[in-house]
């Protein structure tokens, strides 16, 4: 998501929701941090940040692009867009000198800072070079965390690889977050992917437990063996948003044997054919 104008239109918002007092000492601060690259610079505007701005909603000037819309998304704050404008004109000023301070910063982070930095990481020039802190955001435990790097936030999609995502996809599960807020799950779908969620409903089921039907969705290319007997089982369950992910996977399938387990299920079959029925309105 990061572009050359990510910088120019954050600095916009700023300019427009800061005081001329904080505008004047902001701008100090960032031609110091360009002029003499300095880490305890970058640490202390950082920390003062927390003072000179205030956690308010921002007025977005102009009109909405993709990063205005994502910074809605996310509810940022001008707290926040502070934070994340202040690292990339740090990179975009001396990137081999500050990306190992951003690193510290990172993993120095308290909570709610942590949450800004997983929330805003794809703003990032090189973001990429984040990729490890993001990872290892999916060991917590803390679901405020966790949702800011997995959910409504494009930057697993882009870097995670496969062992990565379905880490992380299987935790949001666990976790019962909404999965319908992980972003580009079919994009990511995989084989593997496939033969977890089966092996995990199995679990679940085996201990007289639920699944979130929407689980599912990754699982339609790859519909085989004991997937395919999963896509019955959900087909004929006696739970309504079960028997609507077991449709939409035997239309969404490339194996005309799975499709024709649809044909035994007329009103499933309708809704599907009508688009009544798709992954995010599983339980309406």
């Amino acid at each position: 998501m990061y572009s050359e104008n990510t910088g120019p239109i954050l600095a916009k918002i700023l300019k427009t929701n800061l005081d001329p007092g904080t505008i004047e000492w902001w701008n100090k601060q960032l031609s110091e941090l360009r002029e003499t690259p300095s880490a305890r610079q970058l640490y202390l505007t950082y920390s003062l940040l927390g003072t000179k701005v205030q956690a308010d909603l921002p007025e977005y000037p102009g009109g909405s692009s993709e990063l205005t819309n994502y910074l809605e998304l996310q509810n940022a704050d001008n707290r926040q867009i502070a934070r994340i404008y202040l690292l990339l004109f740090a990179l975009e000023a001396d990137r081999e000198f500050y990306l190992p301070k951003v690193q510290k910063l990172i993993e120095l982070a308290d909570t709610g800072e942590m949450e800004t930095f997983l929330k805003f990481l794809v703003l990032l020039p090189g973001a990429g070079d984040f990729r490890f802190s993001a990872v290892e955001a999916l060991r917590t435990n803390i679901a405020t965390v966790f949702d800011a790097i997995a959910l409504n936030n494009p930057y697993p999609a882009l870097y995670f690889n496969d062992q990565q995502w379905n880490q992380m996809y299987l935790k949001a599960a666990f976790m019962q977050r909404d999965l319908g807020q992980i972003l580009s799950v079919k994009d990511r779908a995989n084989q593997d992917l496939s033969r977890i969620i089966s092996d995990y409903a199995h679990e679940r089921w085996a201990a007289s437990r639920d699944v979130d039907p929407q689980f599912w969705q990754p699982v339609s290319p790859f519909l085989e063996g004991a997937l395919i007997e999963d896509v019955k089982r959900l087909l004929e369950s006696d739970n309504m948003a079960e028997r609507k992910a077991g449709a939409l996977l035997a239309s969404e399938s490339g194996k005309e044997q799975v499709r024709q387990l649809l044909s035994a299920h007329p009103e499933l079959q309708r809704m599907v054919v009508n688009k009544e029925i798709h992954w995010n309105n599983l339980n309406q």
